[in-house]
């Protein structure tokens, strides 16, 4: 007896749940809802005769044939993109501006996560500072810009929001008496600008030690002893511990992250899509 051939959303759900760890982040990616998500998996594990994912109230986890499935599953989708390709005339291209603030160190698992959407389309991405990144998009240089929430602005989609602590390396002692060494980002920075201003409000004398071109220069500035800086966790090498509450700094606010676009439809909103619950999924994990 000949079996129906496996229904290609319902893998494309199931691979999207297991690299996204979520259902709600596998049903934004698709531009669709939780519960047809959840129905294109249950009748994909009917079809197959086993359980793929195992659900529980806080996490999504891989079975262990699921687990086995997950390879099979990209490598049809991917035999399916490759025939596909064959009649796309010309790729399309996507031009990306990232905040150093908001890529972080998963950048390359989030641009492989777009690619996976869209394999035939280009993607051109650059990183800087919010302010610069925005201008470039106004200009029209860009088509799109994920960045902080920047002064004077009030438009973009809002995506995620992502705490923000004092960090410093597990050996460094502040001396007292002397003002706070702080380790920055170059100008323009909003980060930059905040901090400074809380400090200040809050009567605490500063001083900059370390001025660095990008958030990896900043860490390792902290993580070489050279004084704190304000950051999100995991912009952080695993050991930095945030010594606000210690020195009785100001506490930092959860700064919006903002996605500025002019692509309304099309496969590169598929992309930006996906590339958003992603994100979503980083920054929330």
């Amino acid at each position: 007896m000949i079996q129906p051939p496996l229904d290609l959303d319902a893998v494309r759900a199931f691979t999207r749940i297991a690299e996204l760890g979520s259902f709600t982040r596998a049903a934004e990616a698709m531009r669709t809802t939780q519960a047809a998500v959840s129905l294109k998996l249950k009748r994909l594990e009917e079809r197959l005769g086993c359980r793929l994912v195992e659900r529980t109230p806080r996490y999504v986890q891989l079975s262990a044939r699921g687990e086995v499935f997950l390879e099979h599953a990209r490598e049809l989708l991917d035999a399916h993109d490759r025939a596909l390709s064959v009649f796309v005339e010309a790729r399309q291209r996507l031009t990306i501006g990232i905040s150093d603030h908001v890529a972080g160190p998963e950048l390359p698992a989030l641009i492989a996560r777009m690619n996976a959407q869209d394999p035939q389309l280009l993607i051109e991405i650059r990183i800087g500072s919010s302010g610069d990144l925005l201008q470039s998009f106004d200009r029209r240089e860009l088509d799109t810009v994920i960045v902080r929430l920047h002064a004077g602005r009030s438009d973009g989609e809002f995506l995620t929001q992502e705490k923000f602590g004092w960090f410093a390396a597990p050996t460094w002692q502040h001396r007292a008496g002397e003002p706070l060494p702080l380790a920055t980002m170059a100008e323009p920075c909003g980060v930059r600008a905040m901090a400074g201003q809380l400090l200040d409000a809050a009567g605490v004398p500063w001083t900059e030690v370390f001025v660095g071109g990008g958030v990896a220069a900043v860490a390792a500035a902290v993580m070489a002893g050279l004084g704190v800086a304000a950051l999100a966790p995991r912009m952080l090498p695993f050991g930095a511990l945030d010594v606000g509450r210690k020195l009785g700094l100001p506490d930092l606010p959860r700064l919006p992250v903002l996605l500025h676009t002019r692509v309304k439809d099309g496969r590169p909103r598929d992309a930006l899509v996906a590339l958003s619950a992603a994100f979503r999924s980083v920054v929330r994990g």
